[in-house]
């Protein structure tokens, strides 16, 4: 990318993560701050309001190179205004996951001990409330959730399960470290955490206290994410900076390095107008669970499985270095409007544009020419398979 490239590029980022900024934010009298606030200000980020909370967008080190560094090296994110929480069945004898499956399409029964399942809270509709992590531990559920989401989501689940489960809501930090010296890093902390693979969890002590480490995160990197109590959260983190090879890294690099990944924005890519399978998620929801059809928007799902969804989430390669934004639209050959783009901006790592939006279904199919109207111009471009780039998550030794 050349200099011109790469104003240009940051240019559009920034506007962009404003957008999302803004789309986040709520109205309110002041913002919430996480554990890392002071250090944040101290590491000199430039600080924004994202979901309630006031958060670092960058760092000096800047967007670009924030994102180049993570996929090179360790990139680690303050993500502690996300929500945690534990769901307990009220009967000791009953499971959380068989409760819990209830609200949800994934197959969560079947998780083994430690095993973390992505899904998505669902309404009668099959539309998505919010998408989700849920990890087993014995007859409980770790949930982690969206900050934007998680009042709601709180809210959803405990009137749900009224009577059957007990939702712990937990105030605690939470890091993500990403990238390929995330391992070697966080080993040199707690050595089993290199052991586990890839969506999956174990409890560690640090100087007394209790971690909770997941191997997953939001960049298509090896990674982990690392739950613990707040006031020792800075703490934490200052020893992980202490390596040479981390670095603070903002919401404007997080959002790119997720385009990159293919992984979904919550209120952006999805949300109650998308179902998991015009969102391209089915790979979530297990046969047993359309099968059962005992979650709601079951019968939403099952029908367009079978008629079709109307239209399906893709990947987007625009030709030449201009990136198309959200809210682009997406015209066929003879400018018609098939679709819009829903995230969108330039690929550091790709070294190009790179987008994802959702498209009728006749035109999902990978190579398809479509054309984006930019800025008031038709601009050329193709449907694309994603990742962009590829994950590289640890699946394990064996």
């Amino acid at each position: 990318m050349n200099d011109s490239d790469s104003k240009r590029w940051l240019m559009d980022c920034m506007t962009e993560t404003a957008e999302t900024i803004k789309d986040h934010s709520t109205v309110q009298p002041s913002l919430n701050r996480t554990p890392l606030h002071e250090l944040h200000v101290e590491l000199g980020a430039k600080m924004v309001p994202f979901a309630g909370y006031e958060m670092p967008v960058q760092y000096p080190l800047g967007v670009m190179k924030e994102h180049l560094h993570t996929r090179a090296k360790a990139g680690l994110f303050d993500v502690s205004h996300m929500g945690q929480a534990r769901l307990t069945p009220i009967n000791p004898d009953d499971d959380a996951a068989r409760l819990f499956e209830q609200l949800v399409p994934g197959g969560i029964m079947t998780l083994k001990e430690g095993r973390i399942r992505y899904t998505q809270l669902t309404d009668a509709t099959g539309g998505i409330l919010d998408d989700l992590m849920a990890t087993r531990f014995g007859n409980t559920l770790w949930l982690v959730v969206n900050a934007a989401c998680k009042d709601g989501d709180y809210a959803h689940i405990q009137n749900g399960l009224r009577g059957l489960a007990e939702l712990d809501i937990a105030d605690r930090g939470l890091l993500a470290l990403q990238g390929p010296d995330a391992s070697r890093v966080l080993s040199g902390f707690f050595p089993e955490v290199g052991d586990i693979a890839f969506m999956s969890a174990l409890n560690v002590d640090w100087n007394g206290q209790a971690l909770l480490v997941s191997r997953c995160g939001y960049t298509g990197e090896d990674g982990y994410e690392i739950s613990l109590p707040k006031e020792h959260t800075e703490a934490f983190c200052r020893q992980l900076l202490a390596d040479d090879a981390v670095e603070m890294i903002g919401l404007g690099a997080r959002d790119s390095l997720r385009l990159e990944a293919g992984l979904c924005l919550y209120g952006h890519d999805i949300d109650t107008t998308t179902t998991a399978a015009q969102a391209d998620l089915l790979w979530s929801v297990p046969t047993r669970r359309l099968q059962e059809a005992n979650f709601p928007g079951a019968q939403t799902l099952n029908e367009q499985i079978t008629e079709g969804t109307g239209s399906k989430r893709v990947g987007i390669l625009p030709e030449g270095r201009a990136p198309a934004r959200e809210g682009t639209s997406i015209l066929d050959g003879d400018g018609n409007a098939i679709g819009e783009i829903t995230s969108g901006g330039f690929g550091p790592s790709v070294n190009g544009p790179v987008a994802m939006g959702y498209v009728a279904d006749e035109f999902s199919k990978d190579g398809t020419r479509i054309n984006l109207l930019v800025r008031g111009k038709s601009m050329p471009a193709q449907v694309a398979t994603m990742p962009f780039v590829p994950h590289r998550y640890y699946r394990g030794s064996a």
